[in-house]
């Protein structure tokens, strides 16, 4: 217990910011049942989260959890929860596309500055690694949630050039929609198998798909192997919006009603663009960090990791929703269904 790949969480302080959202809560869960660290420091802005969270995990009975009210908006209380911590786990964010939207600077005060306070404030605070939660709409974005995050990302991922004597490690983590998370699709469509009628903005539409515990031990796996300023996608698999539906109910009529604004019909996990600084691995990518601004290379990642290979993608690369080798049979998905309920 407490080893995870050779990282030893026993001795850590894990911050986790969004963590009374759905993967704050299994993140905390993993942390708890099977790495035991030292101190979990729950922080979030919503009290009546906390003190549901808390009726499962009491501080009287797990004396490590520290649940801390707080906005990553607000710089001095951010700095004050940083306290002797040594992880970071970046979790919150606006992540609706409509209402990022329609309240463009909240998105932006949330999802930009509030980024930027976590690295200034964990390099104050003397942090050793962060890893921020991105998003597939991150990347070749068309609506202000996914530029909000492509900017959050490229601010964590430079942090890493200008630490100076820090010893802090920073990169993120980028994947496609949690299936069933509070939220997404899956919860709305299951509300609405009453009425006899799936509203489905376009029939083309795919996604990307991870599974809650999926992306946990993804992050996991990314904290334990980091140099910092690495980009890590998992390879997962994609499903077309109008399977679900059928998963959900063949019996169940599909309305199509026109894709929302700032909607993709197709996500990306990585662009064409991105394809000359990324590595393959088995059951990942890597985009690497330019070469000019920072100092990693494939070779001393293999030995940090002591993997033998990593091979680079050809220059035309990408790794699109809709060109995906492995879709989600409906089968499947009614299987994922069944677990996420």
């Amino acid at each position: 217990m407490g080893i995870l790949n050779g990282y030893n969480m026993l001795e850590k302080s894990i911050l986790i910011t969004g963590g009374t959202g759905s993967f704050g809560q299994r993140f905390v869960k993993e942390l708890i049942v099977n790495h035991n660290p030292k101190k979990i420091i729950i922080y979030s802005r919503d009290e009546l989260k906390q003190s549901e969270m808390a009726m499962i995990w009491p501080e009287s009975n797990y004396p490590n959890i520290r649940y801390f009210i707080g906005d990553i908006r607000d710089y001095s209380r951010l700095k004050l929860a940083m306290t002797e911590v040594d992880v970071v786990i970046h979790a919150a964010a606006l992540k609706q596309v409509p209402t990022a939207e329609y309240n463009p600077f909240e998105a932006v005060k949330t999802n930009v500055i509030g980024a930027q306070n976590i690295i200034d404030s964990a390099m104050e605070k003397g942090v050793k690694k962060i890893i921020a939660l991105s998003t597939d709409k991150a990347a070749a974005p068309i609506n202000l949630y996914g530029a909000t995050k492509l900017t959050s990302d490229k601010l964590f991922l430079a942090g890493n050039n200008y630490k100076g004597l820090n010893k802090i490690k920073i990169s993120v983590v980028r994947y496609g929609n949690v299936f069933g998370s509070r939220g997404s699709v899956v919860p709305f469509f299951l509300k609405q198998k009453k009425n006899g009628v799936f509203p489905i903005t376009d029939k083309r539409m795919t996604r990307f798909s991870i599974t809650l515990d999926e992306s946990v031990k993804f992050v996991f796996q990314c904290l334990d192997r980091m140099l910092g300023g690495e980009l890590f996608i998992p390879k997962i698999p994609s499903y077309r919006i109008t399977d679900l539906a059928k998963a959900i109910d063949a019996d169940c009529s599909q309305k199509f009603i026109g894709k929302r604004p700032g909607e993709k019909i197709h996500e990306d996990l990585i662009t064409i663009d991105e394809a000359i600084n990324t590595i393959e691995f088995d059951n990942y990518y890597i985009v690497a960090p330019d070469s000019n601004y920072f100092d990693w290379t494939l070779e001393r990642y293999l030995k940090n990791n002591q993997l033998s290979s990593g091979i680079y993608c050809n220059e035309n690369f990408s790794y699109r929703s809709n060109d995906n080798e492995h879709f989600l049979t409906v089968k499947e998905l009614k299987m994922l269904i069944e677990n996420s309920l």
